[in-house]
């Protein structure tokens, strides 16, 4: 442990051993990642793929506000919303390109995040968290009453033309490889925030909010930047779902689901940890799809009860989720074994 400049108390990094090791891991997970649509062929599994590569990237926005810096967004879908319906209508009705939309509609929805975090973060716990849904609900019923987004009836994205230029295709691969590249993306901003004064100052406001003022630390100012942050990813998430579905209405991109599945898979797979998410995603989103198979229309609901049954073992036992476990197994094996080594 050490402190830097503001005082505040940080954590050494790995040892260089291990640094190595992990370094390596991520190598080959990577490695992997890129050359799976070579191995799995089949559009279906090759969907799944890439639903869990969105939803992982989804997660892992979400894990800047709601993770490191302890503020549980549960509207989180209207910027979500709002990505998906800048990319829709400016591809669509405009022309613009979609990778110019995508970043627009970050854009947008990064300053958005701003107006609300206003008003919104004077707030605290479970009232910030009922105060973004609300907010999230305003943005329904404005889409859904606005003729020129399509109201309720939804737009629908034009197939005049394929290729990467329109980002339309029409088999999954590519739609894979965008998802990958997207996610590698976020998690490279998270992690850069991780290790830098942000992720600092957010850890501390989640921590001790009390500390971090007395150090200096404005709190309104770094939650609005996580927020925006945030946002701004979340909404480019949305942008590729619309690029991927070529439709969505209000009900697909702005329904409150969303924003309790972005929190589920960071709380579920670890919380304020880099790759909790990614797992938390693979896992819940494996649930969803297996039900849907099994089930069918009649077991429409049966993941929601999986979902709320994970959601109360890992509250009870295992609150750090499961990359927090696994995290703390390995340090209490680790402090066994010098233990052991020691009485020797």
């Amino acid at each position: 442990m050490s402190k830097n400049t503001s005082g505040l108390i940080i954590t050494a990094p790995p040892s260089g051993a291990l640094a190595n090791k992990m370094r390596i891991a991520l190598a080959i997970l990577l490695l992997v990642a890129v050359a799976l649509p070579t191995f799995v062929t089949s559009p279906t599994h090759l969907n799944l793929a890439i639903l869990i590569l969105m939803a992982a990237q989804i997660g892992v926005s979400w894990n800047i506000v709601g993770g490191y810096a302890g503020q549980v967004s549960l509207g989180h879908v209207a910027f979500y919303g709002i990505g998906a319906y800048t990319s829709a209508i400016m591809f669509s009705i405009w022309g613009i390109s979609p990778w110019i939309a995508m970043l627009a509609g970050g854009l947008i929805a990064a300053a958005t995040s701003l107006v609300i975090g206003w008003s919104c973060f004077r707030l605290k716990g479970h009232y910030f968290a009922m105060a973004t849904i609300a907010v999230a609900e305003i943005i329904q019923i404005v889409f859904t009453n606005w003729d020129f987004a399509g109201a309720a009836v939804g737009l629908t994205i034009p197939m005049s033309d394929e290729g990467w230029s329109k980002m339309i295709f029409s088999g999954k691969e590519p739609y894979y490889y965008i998802a990958l590249g997207l996610l590698l993306v976020t998690l490279l901003a998270n992690a850069w925030i991780e290790r830098s004064y942000l992720g600092y100052y957010f850890r501390a406001i989640k921590d001790e909010p009390d500390a971090a003022r007395s150090l200096g630390v404005s709190l309104s100012k770094y939650k609005q930047i996580a927020f925006a942050v945030s946002s701004f990813f979340t909404a480019m998430g949305g942008s590729l779902y619309a690029q991927k579905e070529l439709y969505i209405d209000p009900a697909s991109v702005l329904g409150t689901g969303i924003s309790i599945k972005m929190a589920l898979v960071s709380i579920l797979g670890g919380i304020g940890t880099l790759f909790g998410p990614i797992v938390g995603a693979g896992l819940l989103t494996a649930i969803e799809e297996g039900t849907r198979t099994l089930f069918g229309g009649t077991g429409r609901g049966t993941d929601l009860i999986i979902y709320a049954a994970l959601i109360i073992a890992i509250a009870v036992y295992y609150p750090n989720g499961i990359v927090g476990y696994v995290r703390t197994y390995l340090a209490r094996r680790k402090a066994n074994k010098q233990h052991q080594e020691g009485s020797k």
